[in-house]
This record gives structure tokens, C-alpha cells and sequence, in this order.
């Protein structure tokens, strides 16, 4: 089951709360992407009953069944650089990635 960093936990707390919704982040991959595959990332209004759920300073991580296979073992994190901010996803499964850090290779 992937999992959220502190950092991550906290961005996604911040966000949910000036948007006033429930601190649940859904990960999701879809096919595209210059490796074929590519992570989505969105603020979701709750878990759906088939959704494998793991916590991180009470915010939630939510992922659906399809994608569970291809993001087990992960670890979401929240980066800032001067390249600007972003959710990163380790994924130790993935074979092949790009530069851009959104999508992958199995």
C-alpha cells in the first residue's frame, strides 16, 4: 500500500483545508505519459468502498483497486525546489521513468 511522507500529509492538510473539503488525496495511475504510465493526483470528497486507504497525520491517501498493483510499495512525498513544488511519487516497481517525474515504466 503506498503511503504519504509528513511532508506530503501536511501539503495535502493545507490545501483540503482552504478548499474546505476532507483531507483525502486520491492516487490514480492512467495510461500516458511519455513512459506509459502516469500518476493523477486529486483532493477527493471521500474514499469509495473499494478503495485501499492508508493514513498520515489524519489525512487519508486513497487508491483505487486497478491502480493498487502498479503503485504498491510507494512513497508520496511533497517536494519544493527552486523548480517549484510538487507531489513525488518513489515507486520501487518502476523500471523506466522521465525527466518530468510524472509517469513511468513497468
Amino acid at each position: 500500500m503506498p503511503v504519504l511522507t509528513p511532508a506530503a500529509a501536511a501539503r495535502v492538510q493545507a490545501i483540503a483545508a482552504k478548499l474546505g473539503k476532507p483531507a483525502v488525496l486520491r492516487l490514480a495511475v492512467e495510461g500516458g505519459g511519455c513512459s506509459g504510465f502516469q500518476y493523477r493526483f486529486g483532493l477527493a470528497d471521500g474514499v469509495d468502498a473499494d478503495d485501499r486507504v492508508s493514513e498520515t497525520g489524519g489525512v487519508r491517501l486513497a487508491v483505487d483497486p486497478v491502480s493498487l498493483d502498479l503503485v504498491a510499495g510507494c512513497t508520496v512525498d511533497f517536494v519544493e525546489s527552486l523548480g517549484g513544488a510538487a507531489f513525488k511519487v518513489d515507486n520501487p516497481q518502476a523500471a523506466a521513468g522521465c525527466g518530468c517525474g510524472s509517469s513511468f515504466g513497468i
